[in-house]
């Protein structure tokens, strides 16, 4: 048993969800306010670690209004437990859940930043090797009374996502801009299939104009 995953992203017309810079404000007004709906309507939402490094998010719900118990459970993946201590995903404003790699547990549940953490009431869970167990990681979630779960991870985090099968549907916003740059971070990154055969089916649900920006969302086809 897991969460009901859906992927949420914003790209550029040529793919990209940010530039090689990291800079990554793509979405419209009209967009964000769509974003910040389905952050409401889904118990947790997870980013990638690389997500919370490069743009330190809150993940709470503050586009729409809505109540301090409308925030979701915040899930970061992050192997080698590299969180900033100040990062703004472990605060009050909701639960948080780290998600960390067997490997790196020892040492850090003797560090200073372990014990702060907890005393935030940070929980964290232990999976894998050196790389979350992303199947594991979805039952604990599962467990924890999670049923529907927003995915807004990184390019490498939504294809390890994916390929594992634990994406369910997809929901991106295409923006009519083009910003190119081989180093530019795509929707989808990870190592790739290496064959069109290999590649995951989706199956079209609805299009729809927002502002300047076309919606698109399918089902992910097993």
């Amino acid at each position: 048993m897991r969460p009901y995953v859906i992927l949420n992203a914003a790209m550029t017309l040529d793919g990209k969800i940010a530039t090689a810079t990291g800079s990554s404000n793509i979405s419209g007004s009209e967009d964000l306010k769509r974003v910040h709906e389905i952050r409401k309507d889904c118990d947790a939402i997870m980013v990638g670690i690389g997500t919370v490094m490069a743009d330190d998010p809150r993940l709470t719900v503050h586009k729409i209004d809505a109540n301090p118990e409308d925030n979701p459970v915040r899930v970061v993946v992050d192997s080698k437990c590299r969180t900033p201590i100040d990062a703004r995903i472990t605060n009050s404003d909701a639960k948080t859940i780290i998600a960390s790699a067997n490997a790196y547990k020892d040492d850090f549940i003797q560090s200073e930043k372990y014990e702060t953490f907890k005393n935030r009431g940070v929980k964290f869970f232990w999976s894998g090797d050196k790389r979350v167990d992303l199947t594991s990681l979805m039952s604990y979630l599962h467990e924890e009374g999670i049923e529907k779960l927003m995915l807004e991870g990184g390019a490498t985090l939504n294809f390890s996502m994916i390929k594992a099968g634990l994406i369910d549907e997809i929901s991106i916003c295409v923006a009519p801009m083009i910003v190119g740059g081989a180093n530019a971070k795509t929707f989808f990154d990870g190592e790739g299939f290496d064959t069109m055969d290999e590649a995951v089916r989706l199956d079209f649900i609805d299009s729809y104009i927002l502002g300047k920006d076309l919606i698109l969302k399918y089902k992910v086809l097993r």
